[in-house]
């Protein structure tokens, strides 16, 4: 009996050390440790000379350009604009794309007819657009919006779609057996089936958002981080360069938050299911 004790003692730990890493904090400080650690290398070796800080910069300079930004108001001026035009992008590019998408479901032929063309469009890069984008709309923001939704209207139209298209059959069928109509079919199966999908959509739509804001500061703008980080490196401060780099990861991560949040509040079931996944 005491040997066994002796025995299943250690196995006891190892679930909890387990737990530990695995939980939201453990995650948490592994990954500030992991950031910590990348910048105090990068700094080490542009003070000793091992990187270039003219072609590589150093963390030190990107704070101190960061703090200077940040004083001046500048840095938040540029901030507000992208992050306005890319969350305008974002979100009439997915609820336009999503809507038409879920349309598509109605009309089967017309879904074929025209899914050539959504191929085509969906092969081009959609950086291709910017120039046209901008004679269009002009140099204000209709057009950095417009080049954000280009981007993120056909990502979800085609996600959307294809989730529409995959909806239970079944489920389907034996609703119009109890006498249901196409837009009972509709409501209380299609869209239901496809929420998970369109809002999954959402995080791939926040860096595409991100992504036309930039670039249409890139071609022509006077605020924003896309126009800050393009003069920047015209004038070889890539400090400053870093420095809009990392504000749009920030910007990234929270809208990211953000939307985990919203999946949480409109799909709490599904949060459940993955917490009771099989861990090997």
């Amino acid at each position: 009996m005491t040997q066994s004790a002796s025995i299943t003692q250690p196995a006891q730990k190892a679930p909890a050390q387990k737990w530990a890493l695995d939980s939201g904090w453990g995650r948490s400080l592994l990954q500030l440790a992991a950031v910590v650690v990348f910048f105090a290398i990068w700094e080490g070796a542009a003070r000793l000379g091992w990187v270039s800080n003219f072609l590589v910069g150093s963390p030190a300079k990107i704070l101190d350009a960061l703090v200077r930004d940040l004083r001046s108001g500048q840095l938040l001026v540029d901030t507000g604009y992208t992050l306005f035009e890319a969350i305008l992008g974002f979100v009439f590019g997915t609820a336009v794309g999503s809507l038409c998408g879920l349309a598509l479901w109605y009309s089967p032929f017309v879904a074929r007819l025209i899914e050539p063309f959504i191929v085509a469009i969906n092969s081009v890069p959609k950086i291709a657009f910017a120039p046209i984008v901008i004679l269009w709309f002009g140099t204000g923001l209709i057009s950095k919006v417009a080049l954000a939704i280009s981007l993120t209207a056909i990502v979800a139209l085609i996600a959307a779609y294809e989730a529409a298209k995959d909806a239970d059959p079944d489920l389907q069928a034996l609703l119009v057996t109890l006498g249901a109509n196409k837009n009972d079919v509709f409501t209380k199966v299609v869209v239901p089936s496809t929420l998970p999908y369109v809002i999954s959509t959402f995080r791939i739509n926040v860096g595409f958002g991100l992504v036309g804001a930039v670039v249409g500061e890139f071609i022509s703008s006077e605020h924003g981080l896309g126009h800050m980080i393009f003069t920047a490196s015209s004038l070889y401060d890539l400090n400053t360069v870093w420095e809009g780099l990392f504000v749009l990861m920030a910007i990234g991560f929270v809208l990211y938050f953000l939307i985990d949040l919203i999946e949480h509040r409109l799909l709490p079931w599904r949060q459940a299911s993955n917490a009771n996944t099989l861990k090997v």
